[in-house]
């Protein structure tokens, strides 16, 4: 049997692109009250990066039929992880497109995209476009104030294959949360030297959860829910503000017009040491996903957006094989708490 190529040398999580229904609706959101900068517009789409960011984009909003996650897309280390990326995932027996520079997304150069073992839509690239330095434009700044694109959260029924997966792709594990004989309900992955690159929330999938964007400060999360409040659109906030068990962060979750969901957030943590342990979280600890122990509502763990394939069709969906929010009820029947 042949052996496996090796994967290409992920560095982080870059951007992703969503496909929205209605781009003025979607403009308000993520332009007026998140903050995100435009680097660029055309009629059919937007393209917007945090302060701190240096790319071209970290989001592309691009006109749709349906709301759904296009793709999302990892930075690889050189050109040539390119082409290491379309040899692996050939090899893997996964879908794999080339797309030369200028033919793909705006600003990005020659890139792979694939549907990965998973069932998701993902690209990778090496070269992009730069932009102007934001950090000290404080005239620029409004709304949440992002920052940049920390990570992904994506919905998958198995949530072992899917930590397999990304370790054989070289990423760490910070976090996980898991039951009595250690099954794996969720788990916090990273290439850059934080918390998370990618997280995966067991449920029907592929789906994306939300994307994570990160804030300087715990004051601007307040403030994102103050600005909701003030416009009448509070509608918008589903779940804090709080603090999360797993990762530290101080977070509020949101659904944009069309109902994909974003976490705005800060004070997760440096992982970058050599010999960095997963910190394991029991289900039935409380304090794993709100470390001052307020429920989940039931969107959190049942709502999430579809995704496409390389055509721009819906994937089919397969339902989860362990289910956390019940699972982690069980409380009484098994005597923990």
């Amino acid at each position: 049997m042949a052996e496996t190529p090796p994967p290409p040398d992920v560095v982080r999580s870059a951007y992703a692109q969503l496909a929205v229904t209605d781009l003025d609706a979607a403009r308000w959101f993520w332009v007026e009250m998140l903050g995100f900068h435009v680097q660029c517009q055309t009629k059919d789409s937007l393209y917007l990066r945090g302060t701190d960011e240096l790319t071209h984009h970290s989001l592309v909003l691009r006109r749709g039929d349906i709301a759904a996650l296009d793709h999302i897309a990892y930075r690889v280390r050189t050109p040539q992880d390119v082409d290491r990326a379309e040899t692996y995932f050939r090899a893997l027996g996964c879908q794999a497109r080339r797309i030369p520079g200028g033919r793909g997304t705006r600003g990005i150069g020659d890139a792979v995209r694939v549907v990965d073992p998973l069932g998701f839509p993902v690209e990778f690239f090496y070269e992009i476009e730069h932009a102007e330095r934001l950090i000290q434009r404080y005239d620029l700044r409004r709304g949440a104030e992002i920052a940049r694109l920390d990570h992904f959260n994506i919905c998958t029924p198995d949530i072992p294959a899917a930590y397999t997966y990304y370790k054989g792709l070289g990423f760490g594990c910070s976090e996980t949360i898991e039951g009595d004989e250690h099954e794996l309900y969720a788990a916090w992955m990273y290439r850059k030297q934080t918390v998370h690159d990618v997280a995966f929330t067991g449920g029907a999938g592929p789906r994306l959860h939300h994307l994570g964007l990160a804030t300087h400060e715990s004051h601007q999360v307040l403030r994102t829910a103050d600005l909701f409040g003030a416009v009448h659109a509070e509608h918008h906030i589903e779940r804090g503000p709080g603090r999360h068990g797993v990762s530290n962060a101080f977070y509020v979750y949101l659904r944009d017009p069309d109902g994909h969901r974003v976490e705005i957030y800060t004070s997760d943590y440096y992982t970058g040491d050599p010999d960095h342990e997963t910190y394991r979280w029991n289900i039935h600890d409380d304090r794993r996903r709100d470390f001052w122990g307020n429920a989940v509502i039931e969107s959190w763990y049942k709502d999430a957006s579809p995704v496409l394939d390389l055509d721009g069709v819906p994937r089919p969906v397969t339902d989860t094989i362990l289910d956390e929010s019940a699972d982690a009820t069980r409380v009484g029947a098994d005597g923990l708490g």
